[in-house]
């Protein structure tokens, strides 16, 4: 365990040394400026704190109180808003620093408010997401909160903190160092309030995020190589409660269907964690133990998924053409938005979509933890004994999973199989703009108004809209999953592909115009699901123009 604490704890040494601390270095060192030697210290000992408990506790809390997951970052905001103001504004300061002086602390711009600047800057510090950090969020997400866990977290924002500590120290050396700065200490402050106003709101509106992402991830490839050897992977799967994909490697040689073509790629796990079943008799669940003596095919899938959907006529032409030769198919829906939670909702896009095949709702992911699953779509085949014998993840390679599915049919003792069916390959192969999601926890690609999250604002759409990127206009309230539109919204948005979807929800219309031209209204009711917006009979560079009445939920751009 101490090698874990020890790896944590240079993982976020690594960090502190990364791009990722470039949002917050400039508060650092504008608040360490001043004659008070602790005052850095302090700062980063509120940083470790508060960024150690808003990782470990933030989503619990917040869940429980049904709250806004942003709101502790937005709570920081707020507060590094109000100690700026407090060092421009001396009478504003006073009332702020009466506290600290109750506690022995001469001025909070010396020393106690060192802390609470360090509190604050803690709720918007976002380090890299590197192993160690990704096992905490998921253990986090997961109520996984243990012992290990908050030492982990501990070490881990203490070594991420250590690198900005010496700038701090450097800034506030040099300070003092400095006699004529000492002698306009009250200039200083005006000047250190409002840096740190200026850096707070470049902060909340992601005016970083472009620098981040030029700067090089110098320290990616270190990070992952300290964080990821086999032992260490082992206790961070450990401590988040995810488990690896056993099937990326050949590692179980037990006896099983002799098929030298097919390695053995492990013991398939039993499904897990299902909320209820759909196709079955009396909507009984199915166990693997029952099924032993089948080829069994495993089908992740999401209903709004487009990849998914793409992939399902394949899917389900395997289950017509073989199904009376010992093949069962089984879809795992695992949602991807909150709408894909309803069962109902699963069952009506089922029968929409014609899928005849059992179906095992996953709501709670069970089964896509057990199997370390992290696509959309992804197979699974599994041979009459049980084992996993052959994976496919995405789209496009189906005559090969068919090729094996028919040498294990024809190895179990299945005789006179149809031909290979003939369902048309419609996965892409040209360069597609990528899928685009629109409501602020995933959104990305857009430009023009920055997201504002859960109120309805005015959004203002640019003059001219970039490649592969889409603007807001008029009113939209922008939720987590999805953007709600109000009066006079509008999307417009460029693309390349053949054809654009988005999954909608709400009830209204959404008018959509081609490079300036109407071609089609689309009427929305009931659950949200996939709708096609533009069908090209050749890969088309363009302008998808948007009207939307209010009401309308607009959730997920895909392309094809």
């Amino acid at each position: 365990m101490i090698e874990l604490f020890a790896v944590a704890f240079l993982g976020g040494l690594i960090t502190g040394v990364s791009p990722c601390i470039v949002p917050v270095l400039p508060v650092v060192v504008g608040g360490s400026t001043g004659t008070s030697k602790t005052r850095p210290i302090l700062i980063i000992i509120g940083l470790v704190v508060s960024f150690s408990l808003a990782e470990l506790l933030g989503v619990t809390v917040l869940s429980a109180l049904h709250l806004p997951q942003n709101l502790l970052f937005w709570l920081g905001i707020a507060l590094l808003l109000i100690l700026a103001v407090g060092l421009m504004i001396p009478f504003i300061g006073d009332l702020l620093e009466r506290p600290f002086n109750r506690l022995g602390s001469s001025r909070y711009a010396k020393s106690g408010g060192g802390f609470v600047l360090g509190l604050s800057l803690g709720l918007v510090f976002v380090p890299c997401a590197g192993p160690v950090l990704a096992a905490i969020s998921v253990a986090a997400a997961n109520h996984r909160i243990s012992a290990s866990s908050l030492f982990v977290t501990f070490f881990y924002s203490l070594g991420a903190a250590l690198p900005l500590l010496l700038f701090a120290i450097l800034a506030q050396r040099a300070s003092i160092g400095w006699q004529r700065l000492r002698n306009h200490l009250s200039a200083v402050r005006r000047i250190g309030g409002a840096v740190l106003a200026v850096t707070t709101i470049a902060i909340a509106f992601g005016v970083f995020n472009p620098l981040q992402r030029a700067v090089p991830g110098y320290t990616s490839s270190l990070e992952n190589h300290v964080e990821s050897s086999g032992a260490i992977a082992k206790r961070l799967q450990s401590l988040s409660g995810e488990h690896a994909n056993q099937f990326t490697k050949n590692g179980d040689k037990s006896k099983t269907v002799k098929v030298v073509s097919l390695p053995v790629l492990g013991v398939a796990p039993a499904f897990t964690g299902i909320v209820s079943w759909l196709n079955t008799p009396g909507h009984k669940p199915l166990t693997l133990s029952q099924l032993r003596g089948k080829v069994v095919l495993i089908d992740f899938w999401t209903y709004s998924c487009i990849n998914c959907q793409r992939a399902l006529p394949h899917v389900e032409a395997w289950y017509k053409s073989y199904a009376d030769k010992g093949l069962v198919v089984v879809g795992v829906h695992t949602p991807e938005f909150a709408f894909e939670h309803v069962v109902s909702n699963v069952r009506s896009a089922a029968a929409n979509l014609g899928v005849k095949y059992p179906i095992a709702v996953d709501s709670n992911y069970g089964t896509w933890n057990a199997y370390g699953n992290q696509y959309w779509p992804a197979e699974y085949l599994i041979d009459p004994n049980g084992k996993v014998r052959a994976y496919d993840f995405g789209e496009g390679d189906y005559a090969t999973m068919e090729s094996h599915i028919r040498t294990l049919l024809l190895a179990n003792g299945s005789t006179d199989l149809l031909p290979a069916t003939e369902v048309p390959n419609k996965t892409p192969t040209a360069q597609l703009t990528p899928e685009s999601y629109i409501g602020y926890a995933q959104g990305q690609n857009e430009v023009g108004t920055a997201f504002v999250d859960d109120k309805f604002v005015n959004y203002q759409s640019p003059a001219v809209i970039p490649a592969n990127s889409f603007a807001l206009s008029g009113m939209w309230n922008d939720h987590m999953e999805e953007a709600t539109s109000g009066v006079d919204a509008g999307l417009d948005l460029q693309f390349t592909a053949n054809d654009v979807y988005l999954v909608i929800g709400g009830t209204g219309t959404v008018d959509v115009s081609f490079n300036g031209k109407s071609i089609r209204t689309i009427s929305v009711k009931g659950i949200p699901k996939l709708y096609t917006l533009f069908s090209g009979s050749s890969l088309q560079t363009g302008e998808l123009q948007l009207k939307f009445s209010a009401g309308v939920q607009a959730y997920d751009f895909t392309f094809g």
